[in-house]
């Protein structure tokens, strides 16, 4: 063959190479129909390139098609690969792909009974919070947290505290002793005002009559210097009513104490009464015990906060994860730990719809309708960690909102840990439980970095991955919102 020909034929094959490519990179599709058509207005479109994905329910169904501004707007136009039957009330959301992936325009369809779009249409678009938003709540509440650690290191700080509860454990002592100890003298006391309170009773009515007797005779004698000294009489005579009114009243408490009526009385005549205050004397004592023990454990309670994301070869995407630790003290086995966890597959779910159709000669029909959907809303876990043998520890409870466990365990002098998780053991269409292997080579103490194999049971959906976390434990906390509050965050 000639040389020319077979430069000719390089050549052609080299041209059809990069047209290839060309098409491929810029998503032009020159054998399929035109797709449908629409727009949406954002407030903004930070980090949204042109040719981005836009899908329905998580699943590719087109691409925007230019970005430009139209009445201080930002309008997307999206170019979809098929009709879609979408219906008025349809909305459009920037979405991202994992915590650190790529945004792209996530649709929700509306009503299915509405009227359909026309082409063309602009349906109105949601901007989700931004990075500096979030940024700025988090800063917000690190403030908070360093106000509240503040305030507890104020209050704890040079033994102040213990001190009180030192006191008032001596003060609760003392009381019960005192009570105790002088028991049978009030018990006297009481029973002698009660016996002078008779005898005043018994004389004062007397007294009373030779009063009533002294005031007549003098009423007599004094009979011409009546207008004067009447006013006099009048208020004695009234002096001599209240006093007897006094002494009645007096009579009347002392008896109540005697037969052990009302408060005092029952303390000072009831062996139960006297016992159920220095019971409650003693119950004082023990809840100030209490208290004491209580804030010695908040005192020793760790706290652990963890982030991670770890790339997923077979869906191209990122799983995310951010998680709080909390280890009661330094020695204790029991551990529990709360996350929320962005994956990129979504939560998938079966649900039955049943229809019932009544036909014209009144026979009715029932079918029943199996749909899988899928959630890509962010999910939570929540486990109770039990140490063992070799700082191994065991998880159990949620993961993923669904049952399962987790085991770690250290090799290496902690340097290297070994993980497996296991959860989803009721999946839908039949599908094997979700089994997670994985390990972390710990860089820095706050660093690492992770990779495993995911879902390896199911060859339709099993991924190897590779990723990196992130950990602050109390001390790490204080000296990363130290520099932030200090700064006037």
């Amino acid at each position: 063959m000639p040389q020319a020909v077979k430069v000719g034929i390089f050549a052609f094959i080299a041209l059809v190479l990069l047209g290839w490519f060309i098409l491929r990179i810029e998503d032009i599709r020159l054998f399929e129909p035109p797709g449908e058509r629409l727009a949406a207005d954002f407030d903004s479109v930070a980090g949204l390139d042109d040719k981005a994905a836009v899908r329905v329910a998580g699943v590719r169904v087109g691409r925007v098609d230019g970005i430009s501004l139209a009445d201080r707007k930002a309008r997307v136009g999206l170019l979809l690969d098929r009709d879609l039957g979408l219906t008025e009330g349809t909305l459009a959301r920037l979405a991202t792909s994992g915590l650190l992936g790529e945004r792209y325009v996530e649709l929700v369809p509306g009503p299915a009974g509405a009227a359909p779009l026309p082409p063309g249409a602009v349906v109105p678009g949601e901007t989700p919070v931004t990075v500096d938003q979030a940024i700025a709540q988090l800063s917000e509440v690190g403030q908070s947290i360093q106000r509240l650690t503040g305030s507890m290191e104020g209050s704890l700080a040079g033994g102040n505290l213990d001190r009180l509860i030192d006191n008032l454990a001596a003060t609760a002592e003392e009381i019960r002793k005192l009570v105790e100890t002088n028991r049978h003298e009030v018990t006297a006391t009481v029973h002698n005002f009660s016996l002078a309170s008779g005898t005043l009773a018994e004389e004062l009515p007397k007294l009373s009559q030779q009063m009533q007797g002294l005031m007549a005779q003098i009423s007599e004698i004094l009979a011409e210097n009546r207008g004067q000294v009447q006013g006099s009489l009048a208020n004695v005579q009234d002096l001599t009513e209240r006093m007897k009114t006094s002494v009645d009243n007096f009579n009347d408490i002392s008896g109540k104490i005697a037969r052990g009526e009302g408060t005092l009385g029952k303390l000072v005549s009831s062996e139960e009464a006297h016992d159920q205050l220095v019971s409650t004397l003693d119950s004082i004592e023990q809840g100030v015990e209490g208290l004491s023990e209580t804030l010695g454990q908040v005192r020793r309670l760790r706290l652990d906060l963890g982030l991670e994301a770890f790339y997923l070869e077979d869906v191209e995407e990122a799983h995310t994860s951010f998680r709080v630790d909390l280890t009661p003290g330094e020695d204790s086995k029991r551990m529990y730990r709360l996350a929320l966890v962005d994956d990129p597959r979504g939560d998938e779910k079966t649900r039955f719809e049943r229809i019932t159709v009544t036909n014209p000669d009144g026979t009715v029909e029932t079918t029943e309708i199996e749909t899988l959907s899928r959630d890509d809303d962010p999910t939570f876990s929540a486990l109770f960690g039990f140490k063992g043998p070799r700082d191994a520890v065991l998880w159990l409870g949620l993961i993923e909102e669904s049952g399962g466990f987790q085991i770690d365990y250290p090799v290496l002098r902690d340097k290297l840990w070994l993980s497996m998780e296991a959860f989803d053991f009721d999946r839908a269409d039949d599908l094997d439980p979700h089994l997670r292997l994985l390990g972390r080579w710990q860089v820095h103490r706050s660093f690492y970095l992770m990779g495993g194999y995911d879902d390896f049971l199911e060859s339709s959906r099993d991924s190897f991955f590779l990723g990196a976390g992130v950990t602050w434990n109390d001390d790490g906390l204080k000296a990363l919102l130290g520099p932030a509050v200090s700064a006037g965050f």
